[in-house]
């Protein structure tokens, strides 16, 4: 006989009919302030700037302050945890940004081949500006580059990755390089590193929400509970598959909060008097979407 379960969710209740799409999300911690104006006055000192971001939200995890910002100097956008994207959407978002003439790499910051093609670009931009002022083809040998993007796009991994060590700190948690720091690559290529700036405004909740699933927004802002939901919502119109595969879910014309439930119980989520444990659920699937156990998902669509 089946235990009773809690229910936390209405069965004809759905997130979309408690989460208002449209209101703009801020969040624009002090420390990031004071982070904006450091970048601006290092800007001078480097020849490129590295704009990293998150592959699965390409213009999303991009920042509208941080180009203005950049202006005329010469940028490379690195989107990274292409690992963890719809190939198929990859080749469209190639195209857009070829077509758009923006100078942009995708890769993997756990895979050395692809990022040895960051100093490789990098240096070939670098050289042809140089070339264009009349600086000879030997002076791009040495060069300075900045790294900035939103939290926990992959900056300190990627660090590390073009450093061959841990040169700086590096995790699945937003905001952890602090301050400014050059670190040593190879030859007489200097990298400055910048803790993650956010943008100033978020158009919509809904992108607030995409930014917090892919971790660049500390889970304690909105709450484990609600991008989980969020998740689970997007997979049940999208990738339906997803959840049958990894959590066993049967039934899929239900609620979120149904499809929550289950997945607690397949995985045995159960507090005491026989309660489903909706905390433990949420935190698996969250766990499991950041490291692509959900699949291979581009959540931003190439503009037509």
């Amino acid at each position: 006989m089946a235990k009773k379960v809690r229910r936390s969710y209405s069965e004809d209740v759905t997130l979309t009919e408690y989460r208002d799409h449209k209101k703009a999300f801020n969040w624009f911690p002090g420390h990031m302030a004071k982070a904006t104006k450091q970048v601006s006055n290092k800007l001078k000192m480097v020849d490129i700037v590295l704009e990293i971001r998150d592959a699965r939200i390409p213009l999303l995890s991009g920042n509208e302050d941080l180009k203005k910002l950049i202006g005329t100097k010469s940028r490379l956008i690195v989107l990274n945890k292409m690992n963890l994207s719809d190939p198929i959407e990859l080749e469209k978002w190639k195209a857009w940004f070829k077509e758009n003439e923006e100078n942009y790499i995708f890769v993997n910051a756990l895979d050395r081949k692809s990022i040895r093609e960051i100093i490789n670009k990098s240096k070939e931009i670098v050289s042809k500006n140089r070339a264009a002022s009349g600086a000879t083809s030997e002076s791009v040998r040495k060069f300075r580059m900045m790294m900035v993007g939103l939290p926990n796009t992959g900056k300190s991994t990627l660090i590390n990755a073009l450093g061959g060590r841990k040169a700086t700190k590096c995790g699945d948690k937003p905001g952890l390089t602090q301050s400014q720091q050059w670190i040593k690559l190879d030859g007489d290529i200097e990298l400055l590193d910048t803790p993650g700036i956010m943008p100033r405004r978020i158009d919509s909740k809904e992108n607030g929400l995409w930014l917090c699933a892919t971790h660049a927004i500390r889970d304690e802002i909105l709450g484990q509970e609600e991008v989980a939901c969020f998740i689970v919502e997007y997979l049940l119109k999208y990738r339906p598959s997803s959840l049958v595969d990894r959590y066993q879910v049967e039934n899929l014309s239900v609620s979120v909060g149904e499809v929550l439930e289950e997945i607690a119980l397949n995985r045995h989520f159960i507090r005491k008097k026989g309660e489903a444990d909706f905390d433990r659920a949420f935190k698996a699937v969250l766990s499991d979407f950041r490291s692509g156990e959900l699949g291979l998902i581009t959540f931003e669509k190439a503009p037509e």
